[in-house]
């Protein structure tokens, strides 16, 4: 049948099972939403108020559910206002498809009013990106774009649509999408069966979980997998949730604000096997001396990451989940007899002594700690929310004080690090889940990134809560500051903050302060429970630092402490 370009890109959307898409309309891709306004029963679309906030709102989508996360924007400054959103996905293998439009193909290249290369600009920091010059190219262009986010390392690809080819039209035929096919071809037996051979022989063997075991849902395997080997596990902050954090092997988060454990007993074993992770600077410390008594294997699906910032002794190439189905198969039919249950007992004993010895702290003063906050946001869901978050201190906060059981349960902006990711991406999370609690853990600076979006989540009715950890600062840099700039706090002052209760207020949302211990349990309980969106400021320690902390340059266990 004939259909137009803009009708064309509905359907193929429709083909991919895509149910909700965040998106601000414009010129150039207004055929594209009058087509989608006659679709409103099929696909849900969430006008977000920023663009931003519709790629990270996709994104935190993606995250939550394992699909594919779709935002639209228009040319010009609609489309360059993703890119923080693709970039952000982009840094951290994040599934996401960013449909644009453009000025017509005759008008491409002339300095055309809100025409940019968004193509050429997205470039470095997507899979592939595609300018659709043809409309008998569209339908399968949209496709292979779907299938390009979720093969392999995941990861954004945009699909940038000329006016004119949203109107004209070609013949368009449905087709239903294969399924995506895990990488298990470059998964070497022989890589696998020393693998194993290696952690068999080891003494002091230690698993280091990153958010591939999230990505390629390997809980399953990787819990039989610990079992079996009788290990340790740590995990990196966008692995926190593949493994059980309350579980009797999990020791913490490894890195520059890790536990203390993990950090100075990775220098001390002898097979790292490291899951799913990139090896990037905020988790190694100075390189020369990480892990350093240890053979490390490492399994990823990115061929590129393998000795790209560790050399390794067994790389295993592939699919997490199916790896670990690989190791766990030669470990039944080739070690069968063999009991591992014993064999690193006094390993696991010192590793949770050091556990036990020195736990998380913080010093009570009188005042509220944002350690406390969260300790006490834990014991109200008793695990059972989907935490966002943006990034600094509070970002650290969370990961550190709250418990993450679950994988898809920890929503934050690890590569990128971007302020402002936290709020969209809880509200992408809570349209996935309308059931589920979603709470943005929030600083009072990286709030106002995109505070806006208070109209969306007010708007649609939907539940989110924001606890804003409120210490009048930009805190991670002040802290920055204060322990390697001779406390110069040049600029990380927040003067001029708003009163964001009378702000949620004047959205339409709920807004709750707390600014007294003794207020913090009840009034964070009952904003929590509310049915509707909410701000919760909350006044806590001005100059509270997150310890431990690794120093740049320094090794994982030359740690300042609290």
């Amino acid at each position: 049948m004939q259909l137009t370009g803009a009708q064309i890109v509905i359907e193929c959307l429709k083909e991919q099972g895509v149910d909700t898409v965040f998106g601000y309309p414009g010129g150039a891709i207004l055929n594209v939403y009058d087509e989608l306004y006659k679709h409103q029963g099929e696909i849900r679309h969430v006008l977000t108020s920023h663009e931003q906030g519709a790629s990270h709102a996709a994104d935190g989508y993606a995250r939550s559910t394992g699909k594919v996360g779709v935002c639209f924007a228009t040319s010009g400054p609609g489309a360059t206002n993703l890119v923080t959103g693709i970039a952000t996905a982009y840094m951290d293998s994040v599934p996401v498809v960013a449909i644009t439009c453009n000025v017509t193909v005759p008008l491409l290249g002339k300095d055309s009013f809100q025409e940019i290369d968004i193509a050429g600009i997205t470039m470095p920091i997507t899979k592939h990106n595609f300018i659709v010059k043809d409309v008998t190219k569209l339908a399968d262009t949209i496709r292979r774009a779907f299938k390009i986010a979720q093969t392999g390392r995941p990861g954004p690809v945009l699909v940038d649509i000329p006016k004119d080819i949203t109107a004209a039209k070609t013949e368009y035929t449905s087709v239903k999408p294969k399924p995506i096919a895990r990488i298990t071809d470059t998964i070497s037996e022989e890589d696998v069966d020393t693998a194993v051979s290696m952690i068999k022989a080891a003494k002091k063997p230690y698993i280091f979980v990153g958010g591939g075991a999230v990505i390629s849902g390997a809980s399953e395997e990787l819990k039989k997998f610990v079992e079996k080997v009788n290990a340790p596990v740590c995990d990196t902050l966008m692995g926190k949730g593949a493994f059980n954090g309350t579980d009797d092997s999990y020791t913490g988060m490894l890195g520059m604000h890790g536990n203390v454990g993990p950090n100075r007993k990775t220098n001390e074993c002898d097979v790292l096997i490291a899951i799913g992770m990139r090896f990037d600077d905020r988790v190694t410390g100075r390189l020369q001396d990480f892990a350093s008594h240890a053979r490390i294997v490492h399994i990823d699906i990115d061929p590129t990451s393998i000795r790209k910032n560790v050399e390794v002794d067994v790389p295993v190439v592939g699919d997490c989940r199916q790896a670990l189905e690989g190791i766990l198969e030669i470990c039944r039919a080739k070690m069968a007899d063999t009991d591992w249950s014993g064999m690193h007992a006094d390993w696991l004993q010192t590793v949770h002594e050091w556990k036990a010895n020195h736990p998380l702290a913080y010093n009570k003063n009188g005042h509220i700690k944002p350690q406390q906050v969260i300790e006490t946001m834990y014991s109200i869901t008793k695990g059972d929310a989907i935490i966002a978050t943006e990034v600094g201190q509070n970002q650290m906060w969370a990961a550190q004080f709250y418990t993450f059981t679950k994988p898809r349960t920890l929503l934050t902006s690890g590569g990128l690090g971007t302020m402002g990711y936290g709020f969209p991406a809880a509200i992408g999370a809570q349209f996935a889940f309308p059931d589920k609690l979603v709470i943005n853990v929030a600083g009072d600076g990286s709030i106002q990134m995109n505070i806006q979006e208070l109209a969306t989540v007010v708007q649609n009715k939907i539940p989110v809560k924001v606890v804003i950890l409120n210490n009048g600062h930009l805190g991670m840099v002040r802290q920055w500051q204060e322990l390697f700039y001779n406390r110069n706090y040049s600029h990380t002052n927040m003067e001029a903050q708003p009163d964001f209760v009378k702000l949620a207020e004047a959205y339409g949302a709920e807004g709750y302060r707390i600014s007294k211990p003794e207020e913090l349990e009840d009034v964070l309980r009952k904003a929590l429970t509310s049915p509707n969106p909410a701000f919760i400021d909350v006044m806590v320690e001005r100059e509270e630092n997150v310890y431990p902390m690794v120093p740049a340059g320094a090794a994982l266990d030359e740690m300042l402490l609290v």
